[in-house]
């Protein structure tokens, strides 16, 4: 599959590789307001906390769906103007904006309990279909244009960039309160911090996403022949009539050791997204029903903490970006163990300020996982055609462990008292098999 008919791509001017990574902040945005608060909303709306995870589900469920095809039609698209990836950004950025405007409304549009749970599950549905939809085009065109000189670096500043949107994201509720915006609702309605949250962050998606799209002209399919050995609308009908299932066949094993590595990373992650709102809520502030003030302000805590740990990972990020590429492994074992002592040290900390140290530390982890999957994955599938459709296809290691994590959780979370924090222990159990598991990939140098 390997083709070795081809040239060494350039070095590109620092200034385009940040240019080929900007609009991410803002689709990240999209991704913090919706990890951060997704359980707060729910809550919030009546949903009952040991069915949280089905409202979970349906998020990781479009993107598995979706990103396949957004690679596979991105492989087969060519926009004089707009270039291959960008029209699907421009795409998916307009139409996460429109629905990020209706998710924090879902209580108020007078529909009783169970029909406002209905609509915002289908909201974050699209929310988060059109957000993967934005996200992929960025992952895809590093893989089209940047050598592997420059690979690390490029998506550490995708990784710095996206902990950026993050903290901004995360912190925005805590800032409008702290300004006198209301932090409580009437039962069944989501807080003016929250509602405004994500109109702030639907603006900012827009504005940074249309930066890219002006500002990045993609290699055409000669160029990109030039550099691949292969061209992604070559009219080979061997190659291109190859479905998804015979395309996975023939992957490189780093594309499957990645995988199995990410399953134990994104089960995590998911299970601080559902229930970390909650956990600090019940530990810090004692506080357990989603109309009081301390459930809110845990919930406002919550997203600190997030932001502390979007600021620890566009720290990490940088330290990452100096390790020199055959020293990939080292640095993301790493990255994901101190994570997983993170995790771990939430069900025992019970201070406010002591879970800094926490959140600090799972940082370090998201910045690993942002970065070396896709830098390992891409550098195995140099030289294959069909990139776009690989990588829609490698976004199930993202998506697939979220549904399963959601999933186990209907038997987990009872057969743990129904306690939010023991759910960030294992948490923790399963970043710390992730970061075993690393010794297993094969890294390309």
């Amino acid at each position: 599959m390997e083709n070795k008919n081809k040239n060494t791509l350039p070095n590109l001017p620092l200034s385009t590789i940040w240019m080929l990574s900007f609009g991410f902040l803002g689709v990240q945005m999209a991704f913090s307001l919706q990890s951060s608060q997704m359980g707060r909303i729910f809550q919030t709306l009546g949903a009952d906390p040991t069915k949280l995870g089905f409202f979970f589900i349906l998020p990781p469920l479009a993107g598995i769906v979706v990103q396949p095809i957004v690679g596979y039609l991105s492989d087969r698209t060519w926009s004089k103007r707009f270039g291959r990836r960008m029209p699907y950004l421009l795409v998916g950025a307009l139409v996460s904006v429109i629905v990020m405007f209706l998710l924090p409304n879902s209580g108020s549009f007078g529909f009783k309990t169970s029909t406002a749970l209905w609509f915002g599950a289908i909201a974050i549905l699209f929310m988060d279909l059109s957000s993967n939809v934005a996200m992929q085009p960025f992952k895809m065109i590093v893989g089209d244009m940047v050598n592997e000189k420059q690979k690390s670096y490029a998506y550490s500043i995708q990784s710095f960039l996206s902990n950026t949107g993050s903290v901004l994201a995360t912190i925005f509720p805590y800032l409008l309160t702290a300004i006198g915006v209301a932090n409580t609702a009437t039962a069944g309605q989501v807080p003016d911090s929250v509602r405004i949250s994500f109109y702030v962050g639907a603006v900012i998606l827009v504005i940074f996403s249309l930066i890219s799209v002006f500002s990045v002209h993609e290699y055409d399919d000669d160029t990109y022949k030039k550099y691949h050995g292969v061209a992604l609308n070559e009219d080979n009908a061997n190659e291109k009539n190859k479905s998804m299932l015979q395309l996975l066949k023939e992957a490189p094993k780093t594309f499957w050791t990645v995988t199995l590595t990410q399953l134990f990373c994104w089960m995590a992650f998911q299970y601080l997204w559902t229930y970390g709102a909650g956990s600090v809520a019940a530990t810090v502030y004692h506080a357990s029903n989603p109309a009081s003030s301390g459930y809110q302000a845990g919930a406002n805590w919550f997203g600190i903490l997030s932001a502390v740990y979007a600021v620890a990972a566009v720290i990490w990020s940088l330290v990452l970006s100096r390790i020199p590429a055959g020293k990939n492994k080292i640095g993301y074992t790493l990255s994901l163990f101190l994570g997983a002592i993170g995790f771990i040290s939430v069900f025992f900390i019970h201070s406010q300020f002591g879970l800094l140290f926490s959140f600090i530390l799972i940082g370090i982890s998201w910045a690993g996982m942002m970065a070396y999957p896709f830098i390992m994955v891409t550098n195995a599938l140099d030289g294959y055609s069909h990139m776009g459709t690989y990588l829609g296809l490698f976004n199930g290691s993202i998506c697939l462990p979220q549904i399963v994590a959601s999933v186990a959780s209907f038997a987990i979370f009872p057969a743990v008292g129904s306690k939010f924090p023991a759910m960030i222990l294992i948490s923790g159990i399963l970043m710390l098999i992730g970061s075993l598991s690393v010794s297993l990939i094969k890294e390309k140098i």
